[in-house]
């Protein structure tokens, strides 16, 4: 997949700062990551913490789609669990990534990034409808775009989600911000002897069932040959180096691991 929306060729200029390997990123945070410290809801100074991090792509010429999650608020998958009807559930899901967008939305503006906020489910007076073309002329105009309320359909979840819009704007990356550095054997909270990969295939995940993302966005960004990098969202400054074709966390791609 060719790198949509690569920076010019002014930046081989001497003294030019370099090139982001990925000229146009889509970024997937889970609702939960917006928790910070808190047992419920959104906590204001990680949501600052995480714009500052998406301000520092931006600086460097990146631009950034965003998908987030609303497990911090409602997950339609444990209502459902407890007896609610699966659609029900999902939708109320997506009507707390709208609230998630929003708080996004304000941190970035906060520190002076323009941005937009795209919902799949229509709700004029709150966010724009999602229009594809729409949303890649957001990005090309240098503004950070919040796709929220999932695909607009339920049984779907927020990182198939993901995997859509990234394929629908041209993103030449698939970020997937986590509470870990990367992909793991076994889980690295509970087993400290788990070993971290670098690379990956999209068939190693889907074969070894490991918990990145669900199989149908990890299907389709392997359809699409969009590859994916699991990083840790904790650390300041991953979001741009990873842009930047730094060494962070994993990446999942077709390619044989290294």
């Amino acid at each position: 997949m060719s790198d949509s929306g690569a920076t010019s060729d002014a930046s081989d200029a001497p003294g030019a700062a370099p090139a982001a390997r990925y000229g146009r990123i889509l970024l997937k945070i889970s609702g939960e990551a917006l928790l910070g410290e808190r047992p419920y809801g959104v906590d204001p100074a990680f949501c600052t913490f995480i714009a500052q991090q998406v301000a520092a792509a931006v600086g460097a010429g990146v631009q950034v789609g965003l998908v987030v999650g609303g497990g911090n608020i409602f997950r339609g998958l444990a209502a459902a669990a407890r007896g609610m009807d699966r659609a029900t559930g999902d939708y109320m899901g997506m009507l707390a990534t709208v609230m998630n967008g929003l708080a996004l939305q304000d941190a970035l503006e906060r520190v002076g990034i323009p941005t937009r906020v795209m919902t799949a489910i229509a709700m004029n007076e709150v966010a724009e409808p999602y229009i594809r073309r729409r949303a890649i002329r957001h990005l090309e105009k240098g503004r950070v775009t919040i796709f929220v309320a999932g695909t607009g359909n339920p049984y779907f979840t927020t990182d198939t989600a993901a995997a859509l819009r990234a394929v629908e704007i041209g993103a030449s990356v698939l970020l997937k911000a986590t509470k870990v550095d990367g992909v793991y054997d076994a889980d690295p909270l509970t087993h400290p002897e788990a070993r971290r990969y670098t690379d990956l295939t999209y068939a190693d995940v889907l074969s070894e069932r490991l918990a990145v993302l669900d199989a149908t966005a990890v299907s389709l960004c392997m359809e699409n040959d969009l590859p994916i990098i699991v990083f840790d969202l904790n650390e300041a400054d991953n979001v741009r180096r990873a842009a930047m074709g730094e060494q962070v966390g994993t990446r999942i791609s077709g390619g044989s691991p290294a």
